[in-house]
């Protein structure tokens, strides 16, 4: 049991004292960032399911 106690009090320690944390800002536009490219993705990924769709409905209803 000891064990584990000292890992958790060293884990703690780490997290507290020797973890450099990013400052929110950066958080805030790391954030925004990842929304945009996933929406920007997002879109492309849709454009091309349509088109895949659309063009297969043509051949099937021509052929």
């Amino acid at each position: 049991m000891e064990k584990v106690t000292t890992y958790f009090k060293e884990s703690w320690d780490e997290i507290k004292n020797k973890v450099s944390w990013t400052k929110y800002s950066e958080l805030q536009s790391s954030a925004i960032l990842v929304l945009v490219a996933s929406t920007i993705f997002a879109l492309i990924i849709g454009a091309i399911d349509w088109a895949f769709r659309s063009g297969l409905e043509w051949f099937y209803r021509e052929f």
